[in-house]
């Protein structure tokens, strides 16, 4: 598939996509989610990607938003289908995705552009990050998933406060809240994100999906967390992954995933 509003690139086992609309600051359009979800399904059923990095072209955004312009007529059942397909086609689909997703945050990360990280597993921020949700100045509310995963990753309390406020934080105070795992030099960002790929692809694919599994059934409702875990646990000792990082345990070497 040819790509107009994103660049997937790969080296070696870690896949890049780069969502590139510098003109409208990368925000996320109709197109743009439809390709961001077709790159997606393209890379899970690829058998040399081990991980991916998500981020925005240039160093002033990640992405910046939605595009207001698409919906800025609609009424209450077109935004309602607008919200759950982005969830259901984009969102959704990062944050069950059976390979690990690190967004590289260059920028603003607005609205849809903060969802967009939030859906992913990891999140590098850039010193220059720039990040909040503010819908609520559109008379509007976040649509895709904001609402739910921003508590999970800094709380109750603050996740509140970002969303009623609608202002952007730092990246500094986003590393304080939780929101990014690691905070670095806007030249050090994909290098950064790289290496923690890196180290994360060292280990079994079976297991990290495993483990992804595990770690999202304790936030969704009607799923018990603790009985997802001791199925997850009990399934991975019937994979090749299993017996090749025993043995190569018990030979004191490198296990060969």
């Amino acid at each position: 598939m040819d790509f107009k509003n994103i660049l997937v690139s790969s080296k070696e086992s870690i896949s890049f996509i780069t969502i590139i609309r510098p003109q409208q600051l990368n925000a996320l359009n109709k197109a743009t989610i439809a390709e961001l979800s077709a790159a997606f399904d393209q890379l899970e059923k690829s058998t040399v990607c081990r991980a991916i990095i998500v981020t925005g072209s240039g160093e002033k955004a990640f992405v910046a938003g939605a595009d207001i312009k698409e919906f800025a007529k609609f009424n209450s059942e077109q935004g309602k289908k607008l919200s759950a397909e982005g969830h259901k086609i984009l969102f959704d689909k990062i944050a069950n995705f059976t390979k690990p997703i690190i967004a590289a945050v260059n920028g603003f990360a607005l609205g849809g552009g903060l969802e967009l990280a939030m859906a992913c597993h990891l999140r590098v921020a850039s010193e220059n990050a720039r990040m909040g949700l503010p819908e609520v100045s559109l008379g509007l509310i976040p649509g895709y998933g904001g609402t739910q995963r921003l508590p999970q990753l800094i709380g109750k309390s603050k996740a509140f406060e970002m969303v009623l406020t609608g202002e952007m934080i730092d990246a500094k105070t986003a590393l304080h809240y939780g929101l990014v795992n690691h905070v670095v030099h806007p030249s050090d960002l994909l290098n950064t994100a790289t290496e923690l790929a890196k180290k994360i692809i060292k280990n079994s694919p079976m297991a990290l999906s495993s483990a992804i599994k595990a770690l999202n059934a304790n936030y969704e409702d009607g799923r018990n967390g603790f009985a997802e875990e001791i199925r997850l646990f009990g399934e991975s000792f019937g994979t090749k992954d299993f017996t090749e990082g025993t043995t190569a345990f018990l030979e004191k070497r490198k296990a060969n995933f």
